[in-house]
């Protein structure tokens, strides 16, 4: 039966308008954020409060909070030189440019090209009219087009996992930066504190020294024993050996921060530490917020909504690819009649395709599509339980540290009142040398440990900031994704 144009119009128009009808029609579960489980409040701030800033939460610079120029200097060059954050960067874009790459599958292809060919063929197989030589010439100058119809929605939903594996990426960039920023703020200060740790050691040496000294007077005198010179010189030449060692932290952590920021540890410095108080206020908010500010569980949550849509694109596996194809151009054996209209040719029509036997192809990848979303659900769960563990754990650390901490100073107090009371009994002779060692190095131990705590509390104060996410919001996803998308 033969098709006349009119007829073949109406087919193809058809066709045209069952693929717009069937184009809404995408095969596969459409995505719903999975459950979990968030406690109403968080159980180790108790009635104990943490002084609470106007925000409810930390917005942008967190390290601000802390109020040194030095530490908000070093953390803004975090995001324009620390080589892992460059590195997610780039891995960014990398993810955005695969979406523009999925949706180009939307648009129909294109090709045009020329060729000119020259050719003779054998005279036992020539058929129909060619030169007397048996040469012929063919120029052929076509342009053809494909568009794949998006009927069960494979692109679509190819195109919906990039998008999420994109956000994922804008997220894991976001993890990354905090990490970084939280380590240089943990680095500064515990540099911080061993710069206090090394004063306290040089100023101890120097009240060494003059027991010392004191001791060599006495036994001049012949009122000390020689035994107490000893003594006294072993524990001047201790602590010294304390301080110096203390100089190898202090150069570690200082090439540490040089790294962070990206810089070379040898041509790296810094001015002046400031002296370390107390942590300040952080504020907490609500458990609830937390699933919205932490990167890694945004991060987390968007995996799985890429895993749901690759459902999807092996489901669409199952049904038929319907092409839409058309070429045209122009032919000719001669260069002078090529751009001719009789030269013209053209062709266009559907064709449909389907696989029908794959051995267990498109099960295999359907079972491991679905085995891969329930990982990702698990994960993010996973990932939750362990942002509220972080949460809750360093609200307990700043609680308890806190506490520590005035029971330390009081110790220290004690330690200085008694090491004063031996030192003028051992000068009026009623007790032993030994007995005034025992009680330095209480002393200096309990200011060791006191500075240790503070370190701590600071340590502790920037883990917190980090747990709750460093300011960041799930909204920058999309704000990144709008920049993305106009580049």
């Amino acid at each position: 039966m033969k098709i006349n144009k009119m007829q073949f119009k109406y087919v193809v128009t058809a066709l045209i308008g069952c693929a717009i009808q069937l184009s809404a029609c995408t095969v596969g579960p459409d995505y719903v954020k999975p459950t979990a489980e968030v406690p109403a409040a968080y159980l180790e701030i108790g009635d104990w409060k943490l002084a609470q800033p106007k925000d409810e939460v930390i917005r942008g610079a967190w390290w601000e909070v802390f109020n040194d120029p030095q530490l908000n200097s070093l953390e803004e060059q975090v995001a324009v030189s620390n080589q892992n954050v460059l590195q997610a960067e780039a891995l960014l874009r990398q993810a955005y440019a695969l979406v523009r790459a999925a949706q180009a599958g939307y648009a129909p292809a294109v090709s045009a090209g020329a060729s000119a060919t020259r050719s003779r063929r054998s005279s036992n197989l020539v058929t129909g009219q060619v030169s007397d030589s048996g040469i012929t010439n063919d120029y052929l100058l076509p342009v053809s087009v494909s568009w794949e119809l998006d009927l069960w929605g494979r692109i679509r939903r190819t195109v919906e996992a990039g998008q999420a594996n994109a956000q994922a990426s804008s997220a894991d960039l976001a993890a990354v930066r905090l990490s970084a920023q939280a380590e240089l703020a943990q680095d500064y200060f515990q540099l911080c504190m061993l710069e206090v740790q090394k004063e306290l050691l040089e100023s101890t040496v120097s009240s060494y020294q003059k027991s010392l000294d004191l001791t060599k007077n006495r036994y001049v005198g012949g009122i000390a024993a020689k035994p107490d010179v000893l003594e006294a010189e072993t524990q001047l030449k201790s602590t010294q050996a304390q301080s110096i060692d203390t100089d190898v932290q202090i150069a570690q952590f200082r090439h540490a921060i040089a790294l962070l920021i990206g810089r070379p540890a040898s041509g790296f410095a810094l001015s002046t530490l400031p002296r370390v108080v107390a942590p300040p206020g952080i504020p907490v908010g609500l458990p609830s917020g937390l699933l919205e500010q932490r990167p890694d569980i945004a991060m987390a949550e968007r995996k799985v909504a890429a895993a749901n849509a690759q459902i999807g694109v092996t489901e669409a596996a199952f049904f038929p690819t319907v092409t839409l194809a058309a070429s045209g151009g122009l032919e000719a054996s001669s260069l002078i009649k090529w751009a001719t209209w009789p030269s013209r040719f053209w062709a266009v029509g559907p064709s449909v395709s389907q696989q029908l036997f794959d051995g267990g192809l498109r099960i295999a990848q359907g079972d491991q599509a679905r085995a891969a979303y329930d990982a990702t659900v698990a994960s993010y769960r996973q990932t939750v339980l362990t942002g509220f563990q972080e949460v809750e754990d360093n609200l307990a650390a700043l609680r308890i540290l806190e506490e520590e901490d005035r029971v330390q100073n009081e110790a220290v107090r004690a330690a200085e009142q008694t090491t004063a009371m031996i030192t003028n009994q051992y000068k009026a002779g009623t007790t032993s040398y030994l007995s005034v060692i025992i009680t330095q190095a209480a002393e200096l131990a309990n200011k060791r440990t006191a500075v240790g705590i503070l370190g701590r509390r600071m340590s502790a104060s920037v883990s917190l900031i980090k747990a709750l996410g460093g300011g960041w919001d799930s909204s920058s996803m999309r704000m990144e994704e709008a920049r993305a998308q106009k580049r």
